[in-house]
């Protein structure tokens, strides 16, 4: 079923070999996850089917050649895209210009940017402007996916089941602590959990059991950002939730995959238990999850929902937080609830993370998954092509 769904003849796009940009670095707390996920996209990626030009963003914002960018992945371009790649004088700007050469010899660019300046709307506004096909969601959906508060207004509005949240300023914070920690504390009761708001990959996100650990978690987020989102906790004190996830593909008639569970090495999903795991204690995918058919069914609805919501486009994987099968006191919860928690527009991509395995499991492996989501950008960028710009 899965392997029928694209509803663009592939072969027709690919009558000739498409020049593909591959955007990797960038200005974020997620810059190493971006070099992570660009080098097994670079190493999978059909050289038959495409020409690759890797472009680098340094943690500065420099945008870098070829020669410089192989540095900055960490791995010789040559030997992860099979030689080729050429020296390119790159810069933001020529990007953006639709008749600069760079622009017009790209048909379409793989952002593979995490966090801000790169899945926030931002990189995205660039490439309308090049009039470039691009990879994943547009404007709206990148800035709506990054910002956790404006993610979960939307979510609300579409009607979908989540967690009780406060949002905060750092301002706010650091003018009225007190006046803050009593707001959260009258509408949220305590585990909670503390996020900049615009940042993803677990980056700067506590667990908070009591007050003597608010502050401290309100600090480190209010350095990621200038927004923070405070959220009531699944389960209750001394409970674990479930942490599952689901991976959804497509534009107007997205698709969802197997639902996938993490069982993290920690008391929550955190940044090391993604990219630091011990291997003598590791976090545990379970692929797919546990669950009765009807929760599968459920899970699988509200993910293409909150695609929806967003307007979110090509890819994104959305997380679920479920309750736990029993409670503090060991008693049997009946109709655990399941609630849904982000939607993550350009998901980690190495081979080992949560977004390919998800397909793999449900019958797409990761080369094909790479043409499908070039395949996306180009039928998206077509239908761009039958809007109106001016009257007349």
């Amino acid at each position: 079923m899965v392997r029928g769904w694209l509803s663009l003849e592939f072969g027709l796009v690919m009558k000739k070999k498409l020049r593909v940009g591959v955007l990797f670095g960038g200005r974020s707390g997620e810059h190493e996850i971006s070099l992570l996920s660009a080098a097994s996209i670079l190493k999978a990626i059909d050289r038959k089917k495409y020409e690759v030009v890797p472009i680098g963003i340094d943690k500065q914002g420099r945008w870098l050649t070829a020669g410089k960018a192989e540095k900055l992945l960490g791995v010789p371009v040559a030997k992860a895209v099979g030689g080729g790649g050429g020296s390119l004088a790159v810069r933001a700007a020529a990007l953006g210009e639709p008749e600069s050469p760079l622009a017009r010899s790209l048909d379409v660019v793989f952002p593979v940017l995490h966090g801000t300046f790169g899945e926030d709307g931002t990189i995205q506004g660039l490439f309308e402007l090049a009039d470039i096909a691009y990879v994943g969601s547009g404007v709206l959906g990148s800035a709506a996916g990054m910002d956790k508060d404006a993610m979960k207004r939307l979510f609300a509005a579409a009607g979908l089941p989540q967690t009780p949240y406060v949002a905060v300023l750092r301002s706010q914070w650091r003018a009225d602590a007190k006046g803050t920690v009593r707001r959260i504390e009258k509408a949220l009761r305590y585990p909670l959990f503390v996020k900049p708001a615009n940042l993803g990959s677990s980056v700067g996100i506590s667990k908070v059991h009591d007050r003597g650990e608010l502050g401290p978690a309100l600090d480190l987020a209010a350095g990621f950002d200038r927004k923070i989102v405070v959220e009531q906790g699944v389960g209750g004190p001394g409970v674990k939730p479930r942490e599952l996830e689901v991976s959804v593909l497509g534009n107007d008639e997205p698709v969802a995959s197997v639902v996938g569970e993490i069982v993290p090495n920690k008391e929550f999903y955190d940044y090391e238990s993604k990219y630091a795991d011990s291997p003598e204690n590791p976090s545990v995918p379970i692929i797919p999850a546990k669950l009765k058919p009807a929760q599968v069914k459920q899970i699988q609805q509200m993910a293409v929902a909150a695609f929806r919501a967003c307007d979110c486009a090509g890819l994104a994987r959305v997380d679920f937080l479920m309750d736990p099968e029993r409670d503090a006191a060991g008693r049997k919860i009946a109709s655990p609830g399941i609630y849904l928690n982000e939607i993550n527009t350009m998901p980690g991509f190495t081979s080992i993370s949560m977004y390919p395995k998800l397909w793999e499991a449900t019958g797409i492996g990761y080369s094909e998954l790479i043409d499908r989501l070039i395949a996306l950008a180009v039928e998206r960028h077509r239908e761009k092509q039958e809007t109106r710009f001016e009257k007349g």
